[in-house]
């Protein structure tokens, strides 16, 4: 079973919560992390290892982003 990071981020782009799922598959996750999100959270992103799986809103994806630049 494959393992997802499913993460949310505010308004300002900044990492609001996380958590990690194991899932059947892609579709699954992405159900799990929309059914997850809280109001105040304004994108989410669903990772599989370094692979980004999906996104919304499905623009760049800044929290990736903001880790390999600290890196």
């Amino acid at each position: 079973m494959p393992a997802y990071e499913i993460c949310y981020l505010n308004a300002e782009g900044a990492l609001a919560y996380k958590f990690a799922a194991d899932c059947d598959d892609d579709s699954r996750a992405k159900v799990l992390a929309h059914a997850m999100k809280l109001p105040n959270a304004k994108r989410l992103e669903v990772w599989s290892g370094e692979t980004l799986i999906y996104a919304r809103p499905s623009d760049a994806h800044p929290l990736r982003e903001q880790a390999l630049r600290a890196s």
